[in-house]
């Protein structure tokens, strides 16, 4: 799977980038369960009137006490809820009202300026920049009443202000560091809490192979999904904070709820199949997007731009059918991202191409096709960032096949595609592409012979994604190492690749069966029938008609 699809640049806090309709913002009041303490610096100021926590229709339950009339504060609260599934457009739209209805409300202009940040999908253009910081300037010169509202907009400028004379990484630094003292000088605002959370995995390191942010976050979050287990951000971040295969099973109870917090949100019914997809749960990551799209498909009745939200459902669906050798439906898949027209994608467009390269790179592979893999051929008019599944795909059908000349074209273009990321703005990227990078020059080495060199440069992509993580939905490269191992006749070697690759990557099609050809090359007969026994458990509800499959009932019996 290429980094550019949504969240995939940022897989282990993952990806990846959703929105819902002002007509369900309507909130009804819910128990208390959450009254925050007013901070004593607020005594010297007005004090808004204590409110109960706010159960915003099929989104939650928060609590953000502001300053503003009652009704304010309901829509309000409706907003955070929002930007906490990260459903920036329909959030932007509830602060909107609440501006409308009252223009010196300056936590809504503090809201209407998160709605323009999105931290885990993309960084801010210079207009958002620009938006948000006027936003942000206007709501400190209403003069908020409360030393906390102060706090939260003049942390929020952390980040937007500047943005000419500081980079992006330094700007989210400060505005982390800000989030921190701001949780800190009101501990009972769970809020500010859950904003720092969210924060220190925007600003985690690309390569860190301690997880600090990610540990830092789950710790918080964890703690806090105890007391308030509706709250629809603690739930969401747990996810992101753990979407890493050493961290995956801590956010299976939140994945269990998320969908059930938020289930008028298409990212949130979607999120959960991030951990389902690690631990190897297929049919609950599959049964996750469904709902997502039909979600979506009411989200799009409703004149909102939702096709990332399809997009995005139908990456992990498409993998998923895969695992469990359902051919049919991820051709489903496959084809109802060829049925999208260029009109009907609009800004979507690059994102629907490259999603439409890598589900066809995907497929092959995943069958060991690798003819087709090798003749994959890139959307003409696609940008180069976004035909780099098509090389990827070339790479290892090219690969196994040792045609050199493919697999050193591939590469060619891979990297020159690399090159022109690097002149634009999305140049910040590039570094999250060193194990596909690697993965492809490992190929191309070994398509000429140089075996050796293709098994090291794989061993290395191999041990860097142990470190870092990978995509939910990409190939481990440790099944690839496995795979050069046994077409080198090295089977004890290889059963030990595919039985790390399944620690980190459990139930995967290919490595199931990879790790059972392995063990029956050995003579481990046993071993050999345990990993089929496996393989056919989880295919068994999909009809598949993979030959392996019928591989696999001839070894189980024979046990």
């Amino acid at each position: 799977m290429s980094p550019f699809s949504p969240l995939a640049r940022l897989s282990r806090l993952s990806s990846f980038r959703a929105i819902f309709a002002v007509a369900l913002l309507v909130a009804s009041l819910g128990a208390a369960r959450m009254v925050l303490a007013q901070d004593h610096h607020d005594m010297a100021m007005p004090a808004p009137t204590p409110t109960p926590a706010t159960t915003v229709a099929k989104l939650g339950t928060v609590h953000f006490p502001i300053s503003c009339t009652a009704e304010s504060q309901q829509q309000f609260e409706a907003g955070v809820a929002l930007l906490h599934s990260f459903e920036y457009e329909s959030a932007k739209l509830a602060f909107d009202k609440v501006v409308q209805a009252e223009p010196r409300c300056a936590m809504a202009y503090w809201g209407q300026a998160m709605s323009l940040y999105r931290q885990l999908w993309g960084r801010p253009g210079a207009s958002d920049l620009k938006q948000g910081h006027d936003l942000l300037k206007h709501a400190k010169s209403l003069k908020p009443q409360t030393e906390r509202e102060r706090q939260y907009i003049a942390t929020s400028l952390e980040f937007f202000h500047d943005a000419k004379e500081k980079t992006y990484d330094k700007r989210l630094a400060d505005y982390t560091t800000a989030l921190k003292q701001l949780a800190a000088a009101h501990p009972d605002d769970i809020e500010a809490s859950v904003f720092y959370s969210l924060a220190l995995l925007a600003s985690a390191p690309p390569h860190d192979p301690e997880l600090k942010n990610e540990h830092e976050a789950a710790n918080i979050l964890l703690k806090l999904f105890d007391k308030y287990p509706n709250h629809p951000g603690i739930a969401h971040y747990i996810i992101h904070s753990c979407d890493h295969p050493s961290m995956a099973a801590m956010a299976l109870p939140a994945a269990r709820e998320y969908a059930a917090i938020a289930p008028a949100s298409a990212h949130a019914v979607h999120m959960p199949s991030h951990i389902f997809a690690r631990v190897g749960l297929w049919p609950d990551s599959i049964k996750s997007n469904e709902a997502a799209l039909k979600v979506a498909d009411q989200m799009a009745s409703m004149k909102l731009h939702v096709l990332h939200h399809e997009l995005h459902s139908r990456d992990y669906l498409h993998y998923a059918y895969l695992q469990i050798g359902d051919d049919k439906a991820a051709m489903a898949e496959y084809k109802a991202l060829v049925a999208i027209t260029p009109a009907d994608a609009g800004g979507n467009l690059p994102r629907l191409q490259e999603h439409i390269q890598q589900f066809a790179a995907r497929y092959a592979i995943e069958h060991r096709d690798w003819k087709t893999a090798a003749a994959l051929v890139p959307i003409a008019e696609a940008k180069p960032q976004n035909k780099m599944s098509t090389y990827w795909g070339q790479a290892v059908g090219a690969g196994h096949l040792h045609d050199v000349a493919t697999a050193n074209a591939a590469l060619k273009n891979y990297e020159a595609a690399m090159d022109e990321m690097r002149k634009g703005k999305d140049a910040y990227l590039v570094e999250y592409l060193a194990d596909e990078h690697e993965q492809v020059q490992a190929w191309a080495a070994y398509a000429t012979g140089n075996h050796e060199e293709g098994l090291k440069l794989m061993r290395s992509a191999a041990d860097r994604q142990d470190k870092v993580g990978k995509g939910e939905a990409d190939l481990p490269a440790r099944e690839s190492l496995a795979s050069m191992l046994m077409e080198q006749n090295r089977p004890q070697e290889a059963l030990t690749e595919y039985e790390a690759a399944l620690q980190t990557d459990p139930n995967r099609f290919a490595g199931l069966y990879g790790a059972a050809q392995a063990a029956m090359k050995l003579g481990q007969h046993t071993k050999s029938s345990e990993y089929m026994a496996q393989l056919l458990k989880n295919c068994g509800e999909s009809n598949s008609t993979r030959p392996e499959l019928a591989e696999a009932k001839t070894v189980v019996a024979s046990r």
